[in-house]
This record gives C-alpha cells, sequence and structure tokens, in this order.
C-alpha cells in the first residue's frame, strides 16, 4: 500500500523545506522525499548565502523585497535557530566607468518598483567599507540586503518541520509521477511509491526529467558554480558584497570566515562524471578578482573549497506554478542560482497555491506556461 499524505514534496533543498514547515503550520501532512542521503545536499548547502534585493530581474525582485521585510529578520526567532542573517546592505563595485553604467541599469530598474537603491561614489562607498582598493571608482548601494548561513537556514526549516510532523525520506530518487484519473497522484521512487492529493516537483534540475514522466518539459540547463572560504579573520565588515561583471560575490560570516563565490568559465573542463567538483583555475581567478577590490585580503588563506549545480531556468526566473495540464502538480524549479534569498518567501507561495488560498504576491510571472508558443 502507498504512504499517503496531503501534500508530497520531492526535493530535500531549502525551498522543499521552506514549503514543508509553511504547509505544516496550516495543519497539512507532508512527505518530503529526497534522493540523497542528506537534506539540502544540493544547491541549498552549496551557495554563497546571499539574501540580496538589488541585481535581481524586475519578476523576482517582489518576492525578495517581501523576504527581506517579512521574513528574513524574524526567521532566526520563528524556527528557534540562529540562521546567522545579517542585514547589513549590498555594495556592488565598479571599477570603470562602463562598471558604473551596468550598475545604475540595474539600481534604475530597482528603484522604479520601490526597492532603496542608489549610486554611490568613491567617497561614500569607503564610508561604508574603508577596505576598498582605490580602484573601486564607485558602487550601488542597498542598505537592506543581507546574507545568511545556507547550511543552518536550511537545517533550521527541516528541523521545524519535523517538529510539526512533516516525515522526511532521504536516499530515496525519483523515478516518476502517475497519473490516475487525469490527476497527479503518486511519486514512483527506486524504493517505494507515495500517494497525495497535491504534488509539489522542487528537485532542482532533476525536475525537468521528473516532469517529463508526465509529459510537461521546463527548459532548463545545469551550470556548476564555485565558492571558496578564508580561515577566520578579525572581523572587518558584514556587508554582501558583489562586483559589475560577477567577479566574486561574499561576506564576511560570523565565524570571521570570508565565502566568496565566483567561476573561472573553465568548467566544463572537468571530468566529473556528474559530481559537482572543484576546478583547480576556480579559486585562483576569485583571489585574482578579490584582491583587485580588497587588497587587505591577499594573504589570507583558503581552507576549503566546493562546487554545486544549480538549475538556470530559460530566461533566468523560476517557475512557480500550478501545471493546468497535469492537476495536482505544481513546479517549484529554475531557480538560476537565486533560490536562496528568495527560498522564505518562495515556500510560504508555494503553501498558498497548495491550499488553494490567495497568494501575499503576485506569481504570475511564474507561470509555467510563460514558455508555450503564442499561437
Amino acid at each position: 500500500m502507498a504512504q499517503c499524505a496531503d501534500i508530497i514534496i520531492i526535493g530535500g533543498g531549502i525551498i522543499g523545506n521552506a514549503a514543508a514547515y509553511y504547509l505544516a503550520k496550516k495543519g497539512c501532512s507532508v512527505i518530503v522525499l529526497e534522493k540523497s542521503d542528506h537534506i539540502g545536499n544540493g544547491g541549498s548547502s552549496r551557495n554563497g548565502g546571499g539574501v540580496r534585493q538589488s541585481g535581481r530581474d524586475k519578476r523576482e525582485l517582489p518576492l525578495a523585497m517581501y523576504g527581506a521585510k517579512h521574513l528574513w529578520p524574524f526567521l532566526s526567532e520563528e524556527l528557534g535557530m540562529d540562521v546567522e542573517y545579517y542585514q547589513k546592505g549590498n555594495l556592488r563595485l565598479g571599477k570603470t566607468e562602463g562598471h558604473m553604467k551596468i550598475l545604475k541599469d540595474l539600481a534604475d530598474n530597482a528603484s522604479s518598483l520601490g526597492l532603496d537603491v542608489r549610486m554611490i561614489d568613491r567617497e561614500e562607498a569607503k564610508s561604508i567599507c574603508s577596505y576598498l582598493s582605490d580602484e573601486v571608482v564607485g558602487a550601488s548601494w542597498c542598505p537592506t540586503d543581507g546574507h545568511a548561513n545556507p547550511m543552518l537556514a536550511t537545517l533550521a526549516y527541516y528541523k521545524k518541520a519535523r517538529e510539526l510532523g512533516v516525515k522526511f525520506i532521504t536516499g530515496e530518487e525519483v523515478i516518476g509521477i502517475r497519473k490516475i484519473k487525469g490527476k497527479a497522484r503518486e511519486v514512483i521512487t527506486s524504493e517505494d511509491h507515495y500517494e497525495a492529493e497535491t504534488i509539489i516537483l522542487s528537485a532542482g534540475y532533476d525536475s525537468r526529467k521528473i516532469a517529463a514522466t508526465v509529459g510537461i518539459d521546463v527548459p532548463m540547463t545545469q551550470a556548476l558554480l564555485e565558492v571558496l572560504v578564508t580561515e577566520a579573520q578579525p572581523p572587518m565588515f558584514y556587508q554582501m558584497l558583489g562586483t559589475a561583471m560577477a567577479d566574486f560575490y561574499g561576506h564576511q560570516s560570523t565565524h570571521g570566515s570570508f565565502v566568496f563565490g565566483g567561476s573561472s568559465g573553465f568548467e566544463g573542463v572537468n571530468k566529473d562524471n556528474g559530481t559537482p567538483v572543484t576546478n583547480s583555475l576556480t579559486a585562483s581567478c576569485i583571489c585574482r578578482g578579490i584582491m583587485k577590490y580588497f587588497p587587505c585580503l591577499a594573504d589570507a588563506k583558503i581552507v576549503r573549497t566546493w562546487a554545486g549545480w544549480i538549475d538556470v531556468c530559460a530566461d533566468h526566473v523560476p517557475v512557480i506554478s500550478r501545471v493546468e495540464e497535469v492537476p495536482g502538480l505544481i513546479l517549484a524549479c529554475g531557480f538560476s542560482g537565486h533560490g536562496f534569498g528568495i527560498a522564505p518567501a518562495a515556500g510560504t507561495l508555494l503553501s498558498q497555491i497548495a491550499m488553494g488560498e490567495d497568494t501575499v504576491l503576485d506569481v504570475s510571472s511564474f507561470r509555467y506556461d510563460r514558455f508555450k508558443a503564442k499561437l
């Protein structure tokens, strides 16, 4: 006999865990299925921890703004665990006129939707962060951006969801979804099968092949991003950092170490057989970029690096949507490396969609059918 619940969530990352928590708060029975032996073993534990609003697509920005105002500042208290959230602002740095034009365009887009983000010159940037290189000519500044600890935030949602009765099953790969009388009803795994009124598919890039078992395709590709961690440094600055050209992004953690992400452009040469392994070229490329902006970190030792896959949607905006062709199925995928910061908002919206409630934000821009050919 199938194991049953009101809702099955495929994918044990932070978005799946957040949705499970918010649904359990509403009194739903929930099963979360994760193919790895470990919760959050994908992008949720392998990202730079940014909780940013600046630099986002206009469609995605309302989710980030809602989370920064209503969810992230209270998350540690609500979940009963410190997620190391800092709301100290975001400096996106530029060194040339070309960089400043890129940053101004991004800032103008965001400010047109009500975000407090503005351009600042070198002197003001240095008043915020005195460690900046003299090569920096200016920056965009968003004082309400921040960062958090991805592993702790994912774990906090997981633990609280379990306290509320959510059942987590790890080490079982989902093989497919089965329709009964035209409705998504069963989830088939390598070990068992499960049944629910509603199925939320939030399994990163794996969502594409799972959705294909009911004839649905989401145009996604897979990309590898890498992160490095330095040894602990004295408290220096806790802003979220980035650049116009995305040379690197990162922040200083509660522990004192700096966490920086980036890429070298040579990730394709890895012969990794699908395992997200780091490339020997990437850390040095990221470090060269960092030292141009923060020469004070030139002698900081790297203690570890890691890599993770992201699910890149064709238009770089996620799909958060019911699927009309497959009643009972909700998609939550294609977050394109932006998912961590909007996870609390996405989890909130998924719980409301699953319960048939009015959503706190307009989700029409995230509909699955936006990729259909217009007749």
